[in-house]
């Protein structure tokens, strides 16, 4: 026995929410409404939710059937309590249960109104190309020419799939509308057809180059600009350089992924490039100028009397140039003084005398600084 059974029941106009002169369009939107609301699949918790569902719908089979809706205007329950004409079963005769569930349960399990015809119209498939490029490269940009394999049109059957002029059939099992409807329970349910997969039209004669797809591949080349400052693990799109769609649907795009080769001795943080310069005792304690490399070609660099290993010289605008801005970062580089491993007899003996000139106090340092350069060193 069902709960309705055992308390009075409410008034249908009311559990619906409409007034009692409510056209049929506000039945079936208040209808509607309710049963989105209350159906079981979305309540799996809620053990209330079937018992809304079913009033709901017992309510609007009734006041949807112009006969019945006249008998509870004057008789209310009772026209349908077993002695007032209606019977007990709500569901019994009167309007399809298809044609009251199947435009909402439609969108519930389809996405969409169960009676529209399904479009065939379908987008192409995006793809991706990995490009390797040189350090250099990525820093001042570069064109580059890549071949690509992608579904184009069929040039022989021009899209249509079939062998003959006459083109795709409706299918016969969906009547061109992609969905079929399964009853199950009280209920019906839209789901996409079979047989032709949803596009609502089946090809009896494929063509025998893309053999019925309406797309075939092809080798296609494209021209790739790679912008100057692009980094590694940059992505390029190029709309509508991807597959082609089926039936005149839009084709997808094509996404270059860059990788840029790691340099000999130039690396990169944001936008500023960065080296290590070793240089000389001699050159550290009395100075000097050297011709250090950058991306540009050689230039000078001024070394200071007295210069400490560890030491950063900052050439601006010697850089990675800003992606699509104006402007470069700089060169930082960052000086090593080197000890001799070996001296020979004469070198010795300067050294000892240059040792007797000199005094270094020895006092102990932070940790932090002594891993720090110890990093530098490694």
């Amino acid at each position: 026995m069902s709960r309705t059974d055992n308390v009075a029941k409410t008034d249908f106009y009311e559990l619906l929410g409409v007034s009692r002169d409510a056209s049929d369009q506000e039945l079936k939107t208040a209808y509607r409404k309710l049963a989105m609301q209350h159906h079981p699949d979305r309540n799996p918790d809620n053990p209330h939710a079937e018992d809304k569902f079913k009033e709901a719908s017992e309510a609007y089979q009734i006041l949807s059937d112009p006969d019945k809706r006249a008998a509870y205007d004057r008789y209310g329950h009772a026209a349908f309590n077993g002695g007032g004409g209606g019977g007990g079963n709500p569901f019994a005769g009167g309007q399809d249960l298809g044609d009251i569930f199947g435009d909402f349960f439609g969108e519930m399990f389809n996405g969409g109104g169960g009676g529209r015809k399904a479009s065939r119209v379908q987008r192409g498939q995006d793809l991706r190309y990995d490009l390797t490029i040189e350090f250099s490269d990525a820093v001042f940009g570069k064109d580059a020419d890549v071949e690509i394999r992608r579904l184009e049109v069929c040039v022989d059957c021009h899209g249509t799939g079939t062998a003959s002029a006459r083109g795709p059939s409706t299918c016969h099992q969906c009547q061109g509308r992609g969905q079929v409807r399964y009853q199950q329970g009280f209920f019906s349910i839209a789901r996409t057809c079979p047989a032709c997969g949803g596009t609502g039209s089946v090809i009896s004669d494929p063509c025998p180059t893309c053999k019925g797809d309406t797309r075939a591949h092809r080798e296609h080349t494209i021209h790739v600009k790679v912008p100057a400052g692009v980094e590694d693990g940059t992505r390029i799109r190029y709309q509508a350089e991807g597959d082609a769609g089926r039936f005149g649907g839009p084709k997808g795009d094509l996404y270059i992924f860059l990788t840029v080769k790691a340099h000999q001795f130039f690396e990169r943080e944001g936008n500023d490039l960065h080296f290590v310069l070793p240089i000389s005792f001699p050159q550290a304690a009395l100075g000097a100028e050297l011709d250090i490399p950058t991306l540009d070609g050689d230039t000078k660099l001024r070394i200071p009397e007295g210069t400490q290993s560890g030491k950063s010289f900052r050439i601006r605008s010697k850089g990675v140039p800003y992606l699509n801005n104006h402007g470069r970062g700089d060169l930082i580089v960052q000086v090593m003084v080197q000890t001799p491993k070996k001296l020979n007899k004469v070198q010795r003996e300067l050294v000892r005398q240059l040792a007797d000139t000199l005094t270094v106090e020895n006092t102990p340092t932070s940790r932090g600084l002594f891993e720090k350069m110890k990093g530098l060193f490694s």
